[in-house]
C-alpha cells in the first residue's frame, strides 16, 4: 500500500478505536472493523445468534488490508498504553454455552488474532475481570410478525407468538425449554431490573419493526417467582422512586437544553453560512432523546464533526425533498 493510503487507513482505524474506547472502555478487532464499515453489524449479530457458522466470509476487505488494519490497531493501542487481551465470543444454546468460530478452519492461532482486544487501564479491576470471562449475550426470543412453525415438533407458531432460534432452526417455547417463563412487558425499569436479578433464567423478547427496519425490545421472559418478588419490592419503595423520577426528568430537560445549545454552536462553526434559527432547528431535531437520530449517538453527543455533518445533510435532504414534493403537487405531478 502507498504511504497515502496507509495514512488514510490509519485515520479510519484510530477514529473507530477512539470512539469504541470512549463508549465502552475497551476495543476489540471485530468492533473496529464494524466501525470502519468493513464488517456489517447485521452479519456480526447473525453470527452471535448462531445463524452463520463462521464470520470470516463476511469480512468486506482483502487479506493485505486486513493485516494492515491489525498492525495499525496494535500501534494505536501501544501508543495509548492499552493492555492487550483476548475477547471471548460465545452464545447460549440448549446444550449450554457454545464458543463461536471466526474462521472457516477454526485454527487456534488465527482465532486468537481475530479475538484481539485492548482494555483501558482506567477500568476498575472488577470490569477488567468481567471482560476476561466469557459471558454469552442474553438469549433472544422473537415475537413473530408472520406465522411460522417449530422445526422440531412442527407446532404452528402464529403471528404475535414467541419463538427462538437455534442456529437457523426456529423453536417453539416448549422445545426451547422456555415454556415455564413468564413475559414481563417493557416499560417499568425498576421492575425489569429486579425481576432479572432474581431470575436465574432470562430471555430478551424483541419484535421486528417494519417502519424502522430493526428489532425493538418488547420485554423479557423471567421466572414467575422473580416477578412476584420484584413487584413486592417495587410496591415498598414506589414513593421514593417517584420523587427520584421527577428529579431525573428535570435534570434530563436541562441536559438536553445544554446539548442543543452546544450542537447549535458547533453546527454554525462547521457551516458559518447557516442561519442561526436553522442551526438551532437542526440541533433540536437531531438531539431529541430516544429518537435514534445521529445527534443522540455517542459521537453526536460528543459533537463529533462527522456526526454533525450527517445531521445537517439529513436536514437539508429532508427540506429539499419536502419542497420538491410541494412544487410537484402544485404542478399536478403528484
Amino acid at each position: 500500500m502507498s504511504p497515502e493510503l496507509i495514512s488514510k487507513l490509519r485515520s479510519r482505524v484510530v477514529r473507530s478505536a477512539e470512539a469504541l474506547l470512549d463508549e465502552k472502555g475497551f476495543v476489540n478487532f471485530l468492533d473496529v472493523l464494524c466501525g470502519m464499515q468493513l464488517l456489517s453489524p447485521n452479519a456480526l449479530k447473525a453470527w452471535q445468534l448462531g445463524r452463520i457458522d463462521y464470520l470470516e466470509a463476511d469480512i468486506q476487505v482483502g487479506n493485505e488490508k486486513l493485516q494492515r488494519v491489525l498492525v495499525l490497531l496494535n500501534d494505536w493501542a501501544k501508543a495509548k498504553g492499552q493492555e492487550p487481551g483476548e475477547a471471548h465470543y460465545v452464545r447460549n444454546s440448549r446444550a449450554g454455552t457454545v464458543e463461536l468460530r471466526v474462521t472457516v478452519t477454526g485454527d487456534p492461532v488465527q482465532e486468537k488474532i481475530w479475538r484481539t482486544q485492548y482494555v483501558s487501564p482506567k477500568l476498575t479491576k472488577t470490569k477488567r475481570e468481567k471482560l476476561a470471562a466469557p459471558v454469552a449475550p442474553k438469549l433472544t426470543v422473537f415475537q413473530v410478525v408472520r406465522d411460522s412453525k417449530c422445526s422440531e415438533c412442527g407446532t404452528e407458531i402464529e403471528q404475535d407468538d414467541l419463538l427462538t432460534m437455534e442456529g437457523t432452526q426456529a423453536l417453539c417455547m416448549a422445545c426451547a425449554g422456555l415454556s415455564d417463563l413468564e413475559f414481563l412487558e417493557a416499560g417499568d425499569t425498576a421492575l425489569t431490573r429486579r425481576a432479572t436479578k432474581y431470575s436465574p433464567r432470562t430471555a430478551v423478547v424483541v419484535r421486528f419493526s417494519r417502519a424502522r427496519k430493526r428489532y425493538e425490545r418488547q420485554g423479557i421472559l423471567v421466572e414467575p417467582q422473580a416477578i412476584a418478588r420484584a413487584e413486592s419490592e417495587c410496591a415498598d419503595d414506589a414513593e421514593i422512586r417517584a420523587v427520584q423520577r421527577e428529579k431525573a426528568a428535570v435534570s434530563r430537560v436541562a441536559e438536553d437544553k445544554v446539548l442543543t445549545a452546544e450542537m447549535t454552536e458547533a453546527i454554525r462553526q462547521l457551516f458559518p453560512r447557516v442561519p442561526a434559527n436553522d442551526a438551532r432547528e437542526i440541533a433540536a431535531h437531531t438531539a431529541v432523546r430516544g429518537s435514534g437520530r445521529v445527534g443522540r449517538t455517542a459521537a453526536g453527543r460528543k459533537l463529533d464533526e462527522n456526526a454533525l455533518k450527517m445531521a445537517v445533510i439529513a436536514a437539508v435532504r429532508h427540506r429539499y425533498n419536502g419542497l420538491r414534493r410541494t412544487a410537484g403537487a402544485r404542478r399536478g405531478e403528484i
